[in-house]
């Protein structure tokens, strides 16, 4: 009931044995459904689209992780609930990834503001991301986070559209030091549309 109504709740959560006793499962099937949820763009950006089940994941993970049990599951839910997208919308992590620790501390600070530099190009149409309410996720001197989280809002016009398969579906990163999109292939295109109501 919770996955219809877009949002996790304790009952939701597995004991911590049960979660254990299915966790490789249930890895093993979110892999294969994450395949088609990640999108890179450029040498180092990715886009990760975030549903019910990969935060259900995430939040069942840190709970085995830190062990915190009811006590922190509060703190889990209010973090990652607001990842779900709620019928009318996309959410993604997006994370700068590079492995080289130098070349990483310059591009960040190269790169501040980049999460007001992403929009979703729907057959020629903008749907701009807005970073989600999150703390600011640039320090004073300059340097953005390697992790940001977004939304794109649709319309029911565009989420017609995307789910239609018409016309061509661009990610894009328009940040003056950094300009690169890639465009949606269908199997991606088709995946994030069951994030729509």
């Amino acid at each position: 009931m919770s996955r219809e109504a877009r949002r996790i709740e304790p009952a939701d959560i597995l004991p911590h044995a049960a979660y254990a006793a299915t966790r490789e499962t249930r890895r093993r099937a979110l892999i294969s459904m994450k395949k088609n949820r990640r999108v890179e763009v450029g040498p180092y950006v990715t886009f990760y689209f975030e549903n019910f089940d990969t935060m259900l994941s995430q939040v069942h993970e840190m709970l085995r992780i830190e062990k915190g049990g009811d006590a922190q599951l509060a703190g889990e839910l209010e973090a990652y609930n607001p990842l779900i997208p709620q019928g009318d919308e996309l959410i993604a992590t997006v994370m700068i990834e590079i492995d080289d620790a130098l070349r990483r501390n310059t591009m960040l600070h190269r790169l501040a503001g980049i999460e007001e530099a992403i929009h979703l190009e729907l057959d020629g149409e903008k749907i701009e991301a807005r970073p989600t309410e999150y703390e600011d996720r640039t320090t004073p001197d300059g340097k953005t986070s390697s992790v940001h989280w977004v939304r794109f809002a649709f319309a029911p016009e565009q989420i017609a559209k995307f789910r239609s398969g018409a016309g061509r579906a661009i990610l894009a990163v328009a940040h003056p030091n950094y300009g690169h999109m890639a465009i949606l292939p269908p199997e991606t295109r088709a995946e994030l549309a069951s994030d729509f109501g």
